[in-house]
């Protein structure tokens, strides 16, 4: 489990292509320091295993469906990636609840350059819409961010000079591809309302069980 703030940024110090999946190797000296075989790290936001670290390089194997629905197989030697140690249980939650699952790539639309921020608008695939909300938190690249704005189905997030500087987004370029992992607790909920059976039933809400629970006018 991570929370979306980002600790270092990596590069990618070598690259191998393994079939459909791929093998990375970033340099990372702060990272790696505190990585041992078998950890995962949140690189640019997707969850991995650790198969090899020394001295300020760490090794992870993306495999075919991590290849498949994030940006991990785009990259190439020299790119920057955000990192990110996993949370422990006695950490503040700084940001929030992310699982390191990305749920589908999105598309820099726009940035806009503000006295105090950088406004950038990123398109999503429409079927993600039910996860947004206005002011509710997203994690793009592993960053922890939050909706400013949803128009259609691209949102727009507003990053401060810090994050601007301390992240990958810093460098993000209109066209590129990012990842983006939606709402951890939405999804949960979403998923018991529409399956739990000894919740709502089958069916999930409708609006006659809203109505039955007391919920008409």
């Amino acid at each position: 489990m991570f929370t979306g703030i980002v600790t270092e940024i990596g590069s990618v110090e070598r690259l191998e292509r393994l079939g459909g999946g791929v093998r990375l190797t970033i340099r990372a000296p702060q990272t790696t320091s505190e990585l041992r075989v078998n950890d995962s790290v949140a690189v640019s936001g997707a969850c991995q295993t650790v198969v090899a670290a020394e001295a300020e390089l760490f090794r992870v194997v993306a495999v075919e469906e991590t290849v498949r629905k994030t940006t991990l197989g785009n990259l190439s030697v020299g790119a920057r990636v955000n990192l990110e140690l996993p949370l422990r249980m006695s950490d503040r939650l700084g940001g929030h609840l992310v699982s390191g699952h990305i749920d589908c790539v999105g598309v820099v639309q726009e940035i806009d350059p503000q006295v105090s921020s950088h406004l950038i608008r990123i398109g999503y695939p429409q079927e993600f819409s039910r996860y947004l909300i206005p002011v509710g938190s997203i994690a793009i690249d592993g960053v922890s961010l939050t909706v400013a704005r949803l128009e259609g189905h691209s949102l727009t997030i507003s990053v401060i000079p810090h994050t601007y500087e301390h992240t990958t987004l810093g460098g993000v370029k209109r066209g590129e591809k990012v990842n983006l992992e939606f709402d951890l607790v939405g999804k949960y909920i979403e998923r018991m309302l529409q399956h739990g059976p000894n919740t709502v039933g089958k069916g999930g809400i409708t609006p006659e069980k809203l109505a039955e629970w007391g919920f008409g006018t």
